[in-house]
């Protein structure tokens, strides 16, 4: 990989072994899509997997934003050959959607929201890139911002990469979405920064015999936050 700095961007080359890296996870991730989408159901991988930016041990997360009965999409996930290992629920503040997570190996996920997303919460996935299963198959890049804060847009070598504070509104632009989304996670980040990763409001782990239905309404009942958000 050959990296080439520029005034306002670096220019990100790729070898051979990275483009191979980059096949080869798109590939996994297609093929977890596949069951979804035979099902009609609309998956979008996102992240460094639709932006091209991957690296060994990048994650493989697929979101399902509108998802069926969370019964009907595991047993679509199953009917591809996926078996849980983990299922949990996450909601990283009391204001955020509760997500339900179903692990089914190391860093490869299924995740979908346990409430109606607001635009915001809809829109973070365009802030970071996302892909459909049509894209993944078809080849096709977009652009996104990491976790650095960079804007990584994909070029036939590779990718440049920008940092976004101080062009927010550029970036918003750039990658169809709001500047409020843009302004969120620039300061999100940036106190992970300097205080470190904090912990999520909420995390519960299944059994086996659990559903997320009937989990989520349990928390719902001992937690006013989370009844407040079912309600907005």
């Amino acid at each position: 990989m050959r990296v080439k700095e520029r005034t306002h961007n670096m220019e990100v080359t790729y070898d051979d072994a990275r483009w191979r890296l980059l096949e080869a996870l798109r590939g996994e991730a297609a093929e977890m899509m596949r069951p979804l989408a035979q099902r009609h159901i609309a998956p979008i991988a996102y992240g460094s997997i639709a932006r091209g930016d991957v690296h060994q041990g990048s994650d493989i997360d697929i979101f399902i934003p509108n998802p069926p009965a969370p019964a009907i999409l595991e047993a679509a996930i199953e009917s591809g050959g996926y078996s849980p290992i983990n299922r949990e629920i996450i909601q990283a503040t009391p204001t955020y959607a509760a997500k339900a997570y179903i692990h089914v190996a190391q860093d490869r996920s299924y995740s979908f929201p346990l409430v109606e997303l607001r635009a915001m919460e809809r829109e973070f996935y365009g802030f970071a890139g996302s892909a459909t299963p049509e894209q993944l198959e078809q080849g096709q890049r977009v652009p996104g911002v990491d976790k650095r804060l960079h804007l990584i847009e994909p070029t036939e070598k590779g990718h440049t990469e920008t940092p976004i504070q101080g062009n927010e509104g550029a970036t918003a632009k750039r990658l169809g979405v709001g500047v409020a989304v843009v302004l969120d996670r620039v300061r999100t980040l940036r106190r992970r920064d300097r205080v470190g990763r904090t912990g999520v409001y909420l995390k519960r782990s299944l059994a086996p015999d659990e559903t997320f239905g009937d989990i989520y309404a349990q928390l719902a009942r001992s937690r006013p936050a989370i009844r407040r958000r079912l309600r907005t």
